[in-house]
């Protein structure tokens, strides 16, 4: 199993209840930046106590989501709601909403304490309130006594809780996180994310997040939004994301993927490259060109290559640390396996999947009809 698919399987525990209630409503935004299509119509209905993430590459338009609900950007078109208010024009300030960007923004001539009242003074906040946020907000993000600490004494680390001290201490509905943990060491980043897992839980607030990577998206959020190229191509919770991609895009961007163009032979039998196997999916049709996903820790290997259902050759071996990662020549397409077991390059294997970890997803309609082992 590789590193993605553990951190993934470890916090499958954490999700929102169905009951939570809709907070915010992103309906029909577009945005363009130098007539660019940034945003095309999306639509995005956000819940309380949620932590979802924007997903995607860059220039996908997650960022200017985040901006846009922060309040930095006007769409073009559409609307913004919290909690039944329009609030496409109202400006940042007067938003229910903080945002943590990946540059920390830490005042360095002030120090900690100050840092973090430096909003509740422009609220003109009574100074004994003020003195106790502080003290709440470094208890919470575990830096008690820091008061007094100037911002360049600070780890990556230390200063990311900082900033995100001082957006809690506004009391915000919801928390904004621009790729907040970009900054900082693999190390350093892990241990933030559990943080910001505790973080989310006691404070009882929404968290959108915003991040390129998948492992952090799997292992944080409780909803997912894979975005490119402005539009959003599927939203669900990790598990969801990750085991039933809704098109080759999610399935390649989330994690390593098999995908073979395959043909349906009719409910629960697929042909792959020129091979019967059995699945599980059904509505799909009789012999309907489609796209098959198997994740490569599904793919597995028989030492006798006569009791795979297809047999192969290994042509490639590296050794992972928690697993060995191998691609396996068989029919004409390299599969890429991750296995517990070794074999050796050279050795031929039968390969078998079973049909539970067989993923169907219908082929888009631009795509040519065509599929790698169409039964004649």
């Amino acid at each position: 199993m590789d590193q993605l698919s553990a951190q993934f399987l470890t916090f499958t525990y954490r999700r929102i209840s169905s009951m939570n209630k809709e907070l915010i409503n992103l309906i029909d935004i577009s945005k363009s930046f130098d007539g660019e299509m940034v945003l095309d119509e999306l639509h995005l209905n956000i819940h309380e106590n949620e932590f979802l993430t924007l997903l995607g590459p860059s220039g996908c338009g997650k960022t200017t989501t985040l901006r846009i609900l922060g309040g930095f950007v006007t769409p073009d078109k559409g609307r913004v709601v919290f909690g039944g208010q329009d609030i496409t024009n109202m400006p940042p300030n007067k938003r229910q909403l903080n945002t943590v960007f990946q540059k920390y923004a830490l005042f360095t001539h002030m120090n900690i304490a100050e840092n973090i009242a430096f909003g509740l003074k422009i609220k003109n906040k009574s100074k004994n309130y003020i003195d106790d946020k502080i003290k709440y907000a470094l208890k919470l993000v575990n830096l008690d006594g820091y008061e007094k600490r100037m911002p360049d004494s600070l780890s990556g680390g230390q200063q990311q809780r900082i900033a995100i001290a001082r957006a809690i201490v506004n009391e915000p509905k919801v928390l904004l996180l621009d790729e907040p943990l970009g900054a900082l060491d693999l190390k350093l980043r892990q241990d933030m994310q559990y943080e910001l897992i505790r973080l989310k839980n006691e404070l009882g607030i929404t968290f959108i997040y915003v991040t390129h990577d998948q492992e952090e998206a799997l292992t944080m959020s409780d909803t997912i939004v894979v975005m490119n190229q402005g539009y959003i191509q599927q939203i669900g919770t990790p598990e969801t994301i990750y085991n039933e991609p809704e098109n080759a895009f999610v399935a390649d961007f989330i994690g390593d993927s098999n995908i073979i163009a395959s043909m349906m032979l009719e409910d629960k039998l697929v042909s792959i490259l020129g091979a019967k196997f059995a699945c599980v999916d059904t509505g799909f049709g009789h012999n309907k060109p489609v796209d098959v996903v198997i994740r490569p820790e599904d793919v597995e290997l028989t030492k006798q290559p006569e009791d795979g259902t297809i047999q192969g050759t290994v042509t490639h071996l590296i050794f992972k640390g928690v697993h060995y990662e191998m691609e396996v020549t068989a029919n004409g397409f390299e599969w890429l396996v991750h296995s517990t077991g070794m074999f050796p390059v050279g050795t031929p294997v039968g390969i078998k999947v079973d049909p539970f970890n067989i993923q169907i997803m219908n082929k888009p309609a631009s795509e040519d009809e065509e599929a790698v082992g169409v039964e004649e």
